[in-house]
């Protein structure tokens, strides 16, 4: 059973909206864009199971730095099972993963995570040993049972320049071994940080590493801000706003959720796959605000 119910509503709103986005750029296609969009009816102590709709939403398509909400999510699992020990250098490096998308901080938490090193390639039961034990999060993942995980890969650090090494020979021929996602997993895994996990006051706050400042003056002042040319750029400054973003010369991809009004809340995750996307800089944007007030008229059923 899927974590959301099926809209049909919202299924002929997002190929509308898909199709008018599209439009402007005649090299865009619906065939290279993943997005999963959930709405969730909610009260003052409770958020219920969501409505919402895909389109290519099991397609697995590299996730560049998307997949640091698994790396997150992990963390937090890990120190709440007492493999991990919270400590200020953890909480430093979770936080300028998935704040700043930090590269250097997801390399050492995977390191911790899974007890292994980047280095020079290795041979035989070294190598071997290896690769287990840097699958440990995929093991984990797969453990979970949630069906928007099957077949999804998150097992490589993220890199500035590429992998050298064993890091690059655990790519595999053609980078057959890459992580892959599909919206659907991005959108499970960010409703589990953002909903149901009750956060104390001594844990791992993964959501309070992913909460965005929208003011214009804040923006400016930060060129890595995961805002503009993202999903939060098509939305009201006044919006609470919680997201990670994903891009690469390959690839724009962005995972948002936010809080449309008292009573409605919305997840929105969007995977564009080609280089062309990675250079576009307004159609996240456009979908995100075409979603928004899509939203402002939307009329919550019970």
């Amino acid at each position: 059973m899927s974590f959301y119910y099926l809209s049909k509503e919202m299924g002929l709103a997002l190929n509308d909206i898909l199709g008018r986005v599209c439009s402007y750029n005649k090299d865009f296609s619906i065939e290279d864009i993943a997005i999963t969009w959930i709405n969730y009816k909610s009260t003052n102590k409770s958020i219920f199971k969501g409505f919402g709709f895909g389109i290519n939403n099991k397609k697995m398509i590299y996730p560049a730095s998307i997949v640091k909400l698994v790396y997150g999510f992990a963390a937090f699992h890990w120190i709440k099972k007492g493999r991990l020990l919270l400590t200020d250098e953890i909480i430093n490096a979770v936080s300028k993963m998935l704040s700043l998308s930090s590269n250097n901080a997801t390399s050492f938490l995977i390191d911790l995570l899974t007890g292994t090193t980047s280095g020079p390639r290795i041979e035989g039961e070294l190598w071997d040993n290896w690769k287990f034990q840097r699958s440990i999060i995929n093991d984990w993942l797969h453990d979970l049972n949630w069906e928007e995980l099957n077949g999804i890969n998150c097992c490589q650090k993220t890199w500035d320049d590429g992998p050298f090494g064993r890091e690059k020979e655990f790519y595999g021929f053609k980078n057959k071994n890459r992580n892959k996602m599909t919206t659907d997993s991005a959108a499970r895994i960010l409703e589990q940080i953002m909903i149901h996990i009750n956060y104390q006051k001594n844990d791992l706050n993964l959501r309070n590493f992913l909460k965005r400042n929208l003011s214009k003056v804040v923006l400016k002042n930060d060129s890595l801000n995961q805002i503009d040319g993202f999903l939060g750029a098509g939305l009201p400054e006044s919006i609470n706003l919680w997201s990670k973003a994903g891009l690469m010369s390959e690839v724009r991809h962005d995972s948002a959720w936010w809080i449309n009004s008292q009573s409605l809340q919305t997840l929105l995750v969007v995977f564009c796959d080609g280089e062309k996307y990675s250079k576009d800089t307004f159609f996240l944007p456009l979908i995100a605000k075409e979603v928004y007030e899509f939203n402002m008229k939307y009329i919550i059923k019970d």
